[in-house]
């Protein structure tokens, strides 16, 4: 009792928002709620899109959002020919625009992600050259530093060397260290001042493509949808060969009504016939669905090999980046050894007065890189293989459903104009008329051809004639 209480209020619904009939409180109550819960849902993702991904005012969002609900409950209400448009956008959604449009939101993934975390890395890795540069400002001094002390201490030991208490050399040994590093300092500065307008031009220019495609791109492509389902149905109500190429339920009820009444019927079909007309809805796929797949599936395929690609380039410039910070890490200072050791003998006429040994050690470390100076680099494959699996698994989902969108949307085209869809049946079941009468004609004339004498022995006759 139950089921068939659900079933006959399946069948209400499904009437009632496909036909023009609004008689009666029930009809017009089941109407109004099937259009109520459609708004209801759309509006709530239009605010959910509006606050979070466009970052709009609450109370802006909540109003947009309202209005448009009230709006498409009012058309949905008053309009059978909206609602067959609404129905035709929500099964579309499934179609190459909803793929375009998931293919889009992939594409931003990578851009904002990978390929922006690329820069990123490559910015550090380039920062922290400049940085390493910078600190060896100082370092660049101290080995000049060592060598003038050295000079100095020579200096010092030749002058005890020269005092003879009688005679005494007095020179003064003036050494003064000078590294120009203003050139230096100017060149860094010029570079990093290059470096960080190159980023700023590169993430604004990043920046402004995914502010296009977040703003101006899914309402390019709701529009364009719109008009293509728009024309779709002007042109299944106006064009009876647009399409007219199945056999559905409501024409072979129509043929097994010209069969009761005595007229010409088609049924059942040859199987040439069953090959140029096949059945709505039909599970079985045909040429013309596999070739629909293909197409469907190419995109997908290029944007993931392209995908891939970015991701990996980023992945290999961050364990390039890491295991070249690691080594950097791991590397122990340069030592240059510089010791000194000066031996001084005294003598008089050939006889050695005294025996005198300077040491001094003047050794450095140099480092290749500054540990304040590594690069730190980022992976965020997480926050890029996540989404794009999502992406692919709803396509994936959708690419069987497009296959087939061309008989659903006949279907439901059949379902809200029920006098163009009659016109429609009526023009196939003449054409598949014309046609078998077209071949039989040409196989009787072909037939009656055939059987006549002339058509064997041609050169017999034909003397006949002449004599």
């Amino acid at each position: 009792m139950i089921t068939k209480g659900l079933t006959d209020l399946r069948i209400l619904a499904v009437d009632v928002f496909t036909s023009d009939n609004r008689e009666g409180f029930k009809r017009t109550t089941v109407l109004l709620l099937l259009c109520v819960f459609p708004s209801l849902l759309l509006s709530a993702l239009l605010l959910l899109y509006l606050f979070f991904t466009l970052t709009c005012d609450l109370a802006v969002s909540s109003g947009i959002a309202a209005l448009f609900g009230v709006l498409l409950t009012l058309g949905l209400f008053l309009s059978q020919t909206v609602r067959c448009l609404f129905t035709l956008f929500v099964i579309s959604l499934f179609t190459k625009k909803s793929r375009s449009l998931l293919l889009t939101a992939g594409t931003s993934v990578v851009v904002l992600g990978n390929i922006q975390n690329t820069m990123e890395n490559l910015t550090g890795l380039i920062r922290s050259m400049i940085c390493n540069l910078r600190a060896k400002k100082e370092s660049v001094i101290a080995p000049f530093r060592n060598y003038v002390d050295m000079l100095k201490w020579l200096a010092d030991i030749l002058l005890g060397v020269t005092d003879f208490g009688v005679v005494k050399l007095d020179s003064q040994l003036k050494i003064s260290p000078k590294v120009d590093l203003e050139n230096f300092r100017e060149r860094l500065t010029q570079v990093e001042l290059k470096l960080n307008q190159s980023v700023k031009y590169a993430v604004n220019l990043i920046n402004t493509v995914s502010t296009v495609k977040e703003y101006v791109y899914p309402l390019i492509s709701i529009l364009v949808l719109i008009i293509f389902i728009t024309l779709h149905v002007r042109n299944y109500c106006n064009d009876m060969k647009y399409k007219n190429n199945f056999i559905s339920n409501k024409f072979i009820d129509f043929d097994k009504k010209q069969k009761a009444q005595g007229k010409q019927h088609v049924l059942p079909l040859t199987s040439e016939e069953k090959k140029l007309y096949p059945s709505l809805p039909s599970l079985r796929p045909t040429t013309q669905e596999g070739k629909a797949l293909l197409k469907f599936g190419i995109p997908i395929i290029t944007h993931l090999i392209a995908w891939v690609i970015f991701i990996a380039v980023d992945a290999v410039l961050y364990y390039f980046v890491t295991i070249i910070t690691t080594k950097l890490s791991e590397m122990e200072p340069f030592h240059v050894p510089l010791r000194l050791s000066l031996k001084g003998i005294a003598t008089l006429i050939g006889l050695q007065l005294s025996e005198e040994n300077h040491q001094k050690d003047f050794s450095y470390s140099v480092t290749l890189f500054e540990k304040q100076c590594l690069p730190k680099p980022k992976l965020l494959l997480n926050n890029s293989l996540v989404p794009l699996t999502a992406i692919l698994l709803t396509l994936l989902v959708m690419a069987p459903v497009a296959a087939k969108l061309v008989q659903i949307r006949l279907m439901v085209c059949e379902r809200f104009y029920c006098t163009a869809a009659e016109e429609r049946i009526k023009y196939l079941h003449a054409k598949i008329l014309r046609k078998r009468l077209k071949r039989r004609r040409e196989k009787d004339s072909f037939t009656s051809l055939i059987t006549k004498p002339h058509f064997w022995c041609p050169l017999l006759f034909s003397d006949e004639v002449n004599t």
